[in-house]
Formats: C-alpha cells, structure tokens, sequence
C-alpha cells in the first residue's frame, strides 16, 4: 500500500487518526485533528477510504439501528427453566475473605486455612441438608484446588467445575448426596 500526502490514515496499534503530512522512505508523518504530529513506519499505518468511514458509524452505542437490533435479540425467550429454587452455598475461598490480616501467616498457615473453612463448609452442608456448594478458589497456581478436591474425596460429594459463566475458571461445583435418614 502506498501511502500519499492528504491521506487519511489509522495507527493500527494505537487509538490515533490523522492525514498523512508527509512521506520519506519509510516514515510517515501524521497530523492528526487536534494538530499533533507523529511520525510512523508506513507498515504500521492503514489508509481509511470513504466507504470504510462508513462503517464506522454502526460503533455508535446509541445508533438507532444498534438499538433496533438489541430490541430483537432481547425478545427471544430462554429455552431453559428452572424447575426448582435449591439453596447454593457459596463460599469464597480467597484469603483476603477469611482474615482481615495474613500478617504473620505463610503459604502453609494460608492453606490451612482455606481448607479448614471448606472442610466445615461441608460438614455444615451435610448437616443442614445443603445440596449444593460453590467453592470459589480463583486460578492461581492451582494448589488450593488441587487440595480441596483431595479434601473433597472424603466426603459424600460430587464435584466438577462451576458455571464457567458465573464464575469463570477459578470456582468448584459441590454436589452433595443426601441420605434417605
């Protein structure tokens, strides 16, 4: 692409526009429409013809066309239904949300922890006929989730990754089976 004085060019890294001002070798010198001037390497430029200026105008949060879009999308019924409210317990694991301070306290104190509230979150859980559990552990190093599932193994429980939707990665799923006494 050969880029011409007068062009009105795109930095394809950067949130800047301009008109090409001047052209040596393989600096481009751009103005853009408050007056400043930079200069770049004609690779990291894109000319903006008319009909691309075009597009731009769909960009508009509050395009009326945007809007009578979302209007359409936003009818549509879900085809999923909830059959019943079941109570989900939901416990952060994350440090900062079970002490005020983890002054003094190593990685080992950390985990302990961590894991000593989810263990009573369990025992609470079976006690008091909770079937589900959340356990939100955050990504990390995976070492707190790597011990809770091995903590979990000695319960009634199933696990499996929670609602990657309303969680992301760093949470666990707790089925817990209730006996019949």
């Amino acid at each position: 692409m050969r880029l011409e004085i007068g062009n009105k060019v795109a930095v394809l890294d950067d949130v800047l526009k301009g008109v090409v001002t001047d052209v040596s070798d393989n600096q481009v010198i751009i103005e853009t429409e408050d007056g400043m001037k930079f200069s770049f390497l004609a690779t990291e430029l894109v000319r903006i013809d008319k009909d691309q200026h075009e597009l731009s105008k769909f960009s508009d949060i509050n395009n009326p066309l945007l809007k009578e879009k979302t209007k359409l999308n936003s009818s549509k019924k879900s085809l999923f239904k909830k059959d019943k409210n079941e109570v989900v317990l939901e416990v952060d694991l994350h440090i900062n949300q079970l002490t005020n301070s983890t002054r003094g306290l190593d990685n080992y104190d950390m985990l302990n922890l961590q894991l000593d509230t989810a263990k009573r979150k369990v025992e609470f859980a079976i006690q008091k006929r909770i079937s589900k559990i959340v356990f939100i552990h955050g990504v990390g190093e995976g070492v707190l989730k790597s011990e809770l599932l091995r903590l979990l193994n000695k319960y009634p429980v199933k696990y499996y990754d929670a609602s990657y939707k309303k969680y992301g990665l760093g949470a666990t799923e707790v089925y817990v089976f209730q006996n019949s006494n």
